[in-house]
């Protein structure tokens, strides 16, 4: 399957932290046959192996993806003449400027999905002083239109909400979605696990979607400490430059993944990397974090007596919000990026701090 219909059908499918069941499905459908063994943790995350072809016991290398998004959920119900309106509690980092005037999905517990819309009183309407701040969650509803008593039928408050945004391809290669951070990163892993039938690796390839990033890195946690492999590779979005978003804030679109530099990262990986990337003419660019990175890669740095990590993202503009925005350029690269890495890797080497014994 190709990168543009990856991409997509990850993106339309629902997954909120915590939730992430359909989506997982959808990626086993596709990763069984990929792969030599494939099995759900107990907190959800999807893990995925390739075998290596070196003698066993086998050194691993885990590629970590997460499959969450945010979403909202039912936080309780408001009444105004006899219709029915839901307050709104953010599951992630939920970004309340882009919330008015979304069309949602209300996903109840019995299976129904009913369509609302988020909307707010007119602007002739609010008072000077409302027009210049961003609406407090108080101030949000969710509009089902139905009168209350109906809507008390159907919907119990922690039912979950999602954006109802569909992946549109822009100009350019450029397609723009919701939950692209990080289902974009799982349709690298995917074409990464299709690449590797043709290629052999000395490692076993552990390929995972993770659960419950967006919330706390969770999945991560859990399944790090699981699998404890060698080395690991973590992969997500990243901030890419745009009209208000200078150099120092962001990488460029469309000029290869971003290469993570810091203490989240070990030195050994990043210069594999890096000569791997150069070797197979991949372009490939460089991200300060001077700080824990946010992404999978902090959690499992720190699982069991440590583990040497790497962070590949790909660029996205408009992070957070439904209308995420990637070259789809960017993903193929690194797909292309993590399958020769772990071609690349001998079975007899392994990651090593600067000072240590050749």
């Amino acid at each position: 399957m190709e990168a543009k219909e990856l991409l997509c059908r990850l993106s339309e499918a629902f997954g909120p932290s915590g939730h992430e069941g359909e989506v997982a499905d959808l990626i086993e459908e596709w990763w069984q046959p990929l792969v030599d063994e494939i099995r759900r943790d107990p907190l959800g995350n999807l893990i995925a192996r390739k075998s290596g072809t070196a003698p066993s016991p086998r050194p691993m290398l885990l590629f970590a993806a997460h499959m969450d998004e945010i979403a909202l959920m039912v936080g309780g119900f408001a009444e105004a003449h006899g219709h029915g309106y839901l307050r709104l509690a953010s599951l992630g980092g939920v970004d309340r400027r882009v919330l008015l005037g979304q069309r949602v999905w209300i996903h109840t517990r019995d299976g129904e999905r009913l369509p609302a819309v988020i909307g707010s009183r007119p602007p002739h309407l609010l008072p000077p002083e409302a027009r210049r701040r961003i609406p407090p969650w108080e101030e949000l509803f969710a509009d089902p239109g139905l009168p209350v008593e109906a809507l008390k039928a159907k919907v119990r408050v922690g039912d979950l909400i999602t954006f109802r945004a569909e992946c549109v391809e822009l100009k350019n290669g450029r397609f723009a979605g919701k939950a692209f951070d990080n289902r974009a990163s799982v349709a690298a892993l995917t074409r990464m696990l299709a690449l590797l039938q043709t290629r052999r690796h000395a490692w076993d390839v552990v390929a995972v979607a993770t659960v419950q990033e967006e919330v706390g890195l969770y999945g991560a946690t859990t399944a790090a400490y699981g699998v404890a492999p060698r080395a690991a590779v973590a992969m997500d979005g990243t901030f890419a430059r745009q009209h208000d978003v200078g150099e120092r804030d962001g990488v460029a679109l469309d000029k290869g993944p971003a290469l993570g530099i810091g203490p989240n990262f070990h030195p050994w990986m990043v210069e594999r990397l890096r000569e791997v990337a150069e070797a197979a003419e991949i372009p490939l660019q460089t991200e300060a974090v001077p700080r824990g990175s946010g992404t999978d890669a902090w959690a499992i740095q720190v699982s069991r007596e440590g583990i040497p990590t790497a962070l590949i993202s790909i660029p996205m503009r408009y992070m957070h919000q439904p209308v995420e925005l990637l070259a789809l350029r960017d993903v193929e690269r690194a797909a292309r990026l993590a399958a020769e890495f772990a071609a690349a890797l001998r079975a007899d080497e392994a990651p090593r701090w600067e000072d240590d014994d050749e």
